[in-house]
């Protein structure tokens, strides 16, 4: 039998992880990345770019996960990445570039908290941005298709970053 919210065998935990989204566009794809950081015990939320109201689509999709009130939206989001950066955060950046690394190759301190950056569900992570990352790393994919979904990405560097950090 399926288990139910409250029923759940999970151990709620919250990790030293910031998720910065900076320009992502569609609500319903906000809402996606709620539901993916609750569910990966993300620390704070950052909305990066002009400001967007949150609607409808959004609330479905995060199913209310948008309640627990860790996220806040910004404009310059370079600012927010230098301060955490200054604060002595690793910065990483989910992207696929000519010199990003795979996932699973990237280093991990479990003791140090993290940023992690996605972009824009078109144009992905804006270049000044990724010059502020400490790494840039990309999902190992073996189809045809050269990029996945902003929230599918987020979801599987999220498990990954928690999981090293958990089990480290």
């Amino acid at each position: 039998m399926q288990l139910n919210h409250y029923a759940s065998k999970f151990k709620k935990q919250t990790f030293s992880v910031v998720l910065i989204a900076d320009q992502v566009a569609r609500l319903a794809n906000i809402g996606g990345l709620f539901r993916a950081a609750d569910a990966f015990g993300v620390k704070k939320i950052i909305l990066g770019g002009p400001r967007i109201e949150l609607n409808r689509k959004t609330w479905n999709t995060s199913r209310a996960t948008e309640n627990a009130g860790i996220y806040k939206q910004i404009e310059a989001t370079s600012e927010v990445i230098k301060e955490y950066k200054r604060s002595g955060y690793q910065i990483i950046a989910l992207e696929i570039t000519e010199n990003s690394k795979p996932m699973h190759k990237i280093k991990i301190d479990e003791r140090q908290p993290l940023v992690l950056i996605v972009g824009n569900e078109r144009l992905g992570i804006d270049k000044s941005l990724l010059q502020l990352s400490d790494v840039i790393c990309h999902i190992e994919m073996y189809g045809q298709n050269s990029s996945m979904n902003v929230v599918q990405a987020t979801s599987i560097a999220l498990y990954e970053i928690t999981n090293r950090i958990k089990h480290a």
